[in-house]
């Protein structure tokens, strides 16, 4: 069975309650704790200074005669100030590390009735923390004073609030609006997604450390970066601005000046002296779009201001300080990157902590039509103009916008050009089927005309029309014939391994034959190859 231990005070004043039998007829809230008769304490380590020594004495043999199964321990703890909040709680934090809890065999319970409103908001914070696996327990005289009742009530108070129902529900109904802020009120169908910024949620709200967000050119990764910080500054987490940067467009000195600052003189044309973004986003939260394009000198003074909060302006000999959060974003494969050695593993190690791959618009199909409702009401909010889809329309756009063969190369970025072009040639407020086609037609050629791949230059307008499985394993057939000299050669890096159980290898033909289902040849892939 286990024990419940009690870890509290000795309240110089309620516990002392006179001398004499009548300190029996007063209420003594260390006492009364070890008097209830539905809780019974087991071991109380009751917390002093040299001078109440002898108040402990006279508790201990009091609660041995009210409850004789108690274990009183004496904890000797001299403050020079009880009421000074550094002092208490380094005491607390101390003892709290020398003590020895075994959670397996004991309940513990911090008694918060005795001691300094002080000490009572360290215990508090100690038992939020969890650096004590305890429960509160406030004890309160009794209502009604009546002969021989002097042992009055207690209440113990679970900091886990999963526990309590009502908090419970409002703690999920605000982490459901949170997640839908982050989202934008976009009721999007992605499981895959939505999974990811429900975590991206909770640890925004429970982390300071960085972030990477990952993903292609429009797939939203400024957008949730900004609303990250405005979901953050709503919970007071955040005082600060929100920086912004793109660094590929960073070069040179002015590379190290926009992000660190620099001083009057620093080089050739420093006039002034400069705060640099870093600075600006001191107290808020800094977004490195592109960070993957910084230098490797600017990824050195980078890595070192986001572990210490300080760093030298560009010229300074006098380092600043600067406490922000940050998030970063690439379309790089940063891992990649540090095995060639155009980024630093210690910064890469820095920001990988929380990591987050943005799908593209392609891959998430079934949040089209939302977004495409997002659109059209942002439209209306800039515009000042309600427009809205025909059905034929609508869903001659949705059947294009989700087909496989719809690139979104510019992801939401391009989704939301061109529902405005739509939408600012509509006529009386209503998309119409021509409207549509129109748009469709400029798509395709904006797709068109986009750098392609070989498979795109190699099979035309039918590669839009290939399963994704298929055009990802075409491409890399059509990859290694481009690395081989031969056919034969070709066939054999192919079919490595199966062709080892053949009697007879025939890597030319089985490699021949697979393009040939796609009408292709060897000769057509080394002209556009080469």
């Amino acid at each position: 069975m286990r024990k419940t231990v009690a870890i509290g005070f000795v309240g110089t004043v309620l516990d002392y309650a006179g001398r004499g039998g009548q300190r029996w007829e007063k209420w003594r809230p260390t006492v009364g704790l070890c008097q209830q008769e539905d809780l019974v304490i087991d071991r109380i380590e009751l917390l002093h200074d040299t001078r109440s020594q002898s108040l402990f004495d006279r508790l201990k043999q009091d609660i041995a005669k009210v409850s004789p199964e108690t274990e009183v321990r004496s904890v000797l703890t001299d403050l020079r100030d009880p009421w000074d909040f550094e002092e208490v709680y380094a005491a607390l934090l101390d003892y709290t590390h020398g003590y020895t809890f075994d959670t397996e065999a004991e309940d513990y319970l911090i008694h918060i009735t005795t001691g300094t409103h002080v000490a009572q908001i360290c215990w508090f914070l100690l038992a939020e923390a969890r650096y004590l696996p305890a429960r509160l327990v406030q004890t309160s005289p009794p209502r009604k004073k009546e002969v021989g009742d002097v042992t009055g009530s207690y209440a113990v108070i679970d900091l886990d609030l999963s526990r309590y129902d009502k908090i419970a529900s409002r703690f999920a109904e605000e982490r459901d609006e949170s997640v839908s802020f982050l989202k934008s009120g976009i009721a999007t169908r992605n499981a895959r997604f939505n999974r990811m910024i429900e975590q991206i949620e909770r640890v925004a709200v429970r982390s300071k450390a960085p972030m990477l967000l990952c993903g292609p050119t429009g797939a939203g990764k400024s957008f949730l970066a900004r609303r990250i910080y405005e979901m953050k500054k709503a919970r007071h987490q955040l005082a600060g601005r929100f920086v912004e940067v793109n660094c590929a467009t960073l070069r040179g000195d002015s590379a190290m000046s926009a992000l660190f600052g620099h001083v009057k003189g620093a080089f050739t044309g420093a006039q002034t002296e400069r705060a640099g973004l870093l600075r600006s986003a001191d107290g808020g939260l800094l977004f490195l779009d592109e960070i993957g394009e910084l230098g490797l000198d600017e990824q050195a003074m980078l890595l070192k201001a986001i572990e210490e909060k300080r760093f030298f302006p560009f010229g300074s000999d006098r380092e600043v300080d600067s406490d922000f959060q940050l998030i970063a974003g690439t379309v790089r494969d940063l891992k990649q990157w540090v095995s060639e050695g155009k980024f630093r593993e210690d910064l890469y190690a820095r920001i990988n902590l929380w990591t987050y791959g943005l799908p593209g618009l392609a891959e998430r199909s079934e949040d089209l039509e939302p977004n495409l409702a997002f659109e059209l009401a942002r439209f209306a909010r800039e515009q000042g103009e309600q427009v809205r889809f025909n059905a034929e329309a609508r869903q001659a756009y949705l059947k294009f916008a989700t087909a496989p063969g719809a690139l979104w190369a510019g992801n939401f970025r391009e989704l939301s050009a061109s529902v405005t072009r739509m939408a600012t040639l509509a006529d009386g407020g209503r998309i119409s089927v021509e409207c549509v086609q129109e748009e469709i037609g400029r798509l395709q050629q904006a797709w068109r005309n986009t750098v392609s791949s070989p498979l795109d230059e190699l099979l035309g307008d039918s590669a839009a029309t290939l399963d994704l499985f298929d055009r990802l394993q075409l491409e890399n057939v059509i990859a290694v014939c481009g690395q081989s000299s031969s056919l034969s050669d070709a066939g054999r890096r192919l079919f490595g391994i199966s062709r080892q159980e053949k009697a007879k290898a025939n890597d030319a033909d089985r490699l021949r034959k697979y393009l040939a289902r796609f009408e292709l040849d060897w000769q057509q892939i080394r002209v556009v190859i080469a």
